[in-house]
């Protein structure tokens, strides 16, 4: 596994809020999609996501605790990549909160938790832009 974080997804109150404070602050949005906005960051993303809704693609309570507004993503070039690093990470300590699956977006993905209770996402996006892979 090469370690990298590709992705950092905020979880948002008001999505075109923090879309046009984003863009005001000079981030130049990479999509039009309404439900999630992306930013380039030169070598890996920001994804700005409805709060509620991050919470349930990681299958936890929003106002468990367990929920700390944002998730880590790290993105693998296939769904075999994304069982074995999501195996490796269960085996040294890290706790599932959703198993890798197909998701509604057409990728395939699952979250852990590290010991501290952060959210990581491992996934693959066969949609991905070709600068986040390699």
């Amino acid at each position: 596994m090469k370690p990298r974080i590709s992705m950092i997804t905020l979880g948002v109150k008001d999505l075109k809020r923090s879309i046009a404070f984003y863009e005001a602050l000079g981030f130049h949005r990479q999509n039009d999609d309404e439900g999630v906005a992306f930013f380039d960051l030169n070598g890996s993303w920001l994804g700005l996501y409805d709060y509620n809704a991050l919470a349930e693609d990681a299958q936890v309570a929003p106002d468990s605790g367990a929920f700390s507004g944002f998730t880590l993503a790290h993105n693998l070039s296939s769904e075999a990549e994304v069982d074995a690093v999501f195996a490796h990470a269960l085996s040294v300590g890290a706790v599932a909160t959703k198993h890798p699956q197909k998701v509604f977006w057409g990728g395939y993905s699952g979250y852990f938790q590290d010991p501290d209770g952060y959210l990581w996402e491992i996934a693959y996006n066969p949609f991905l832009w070709i600068g986040m892979r390699d």
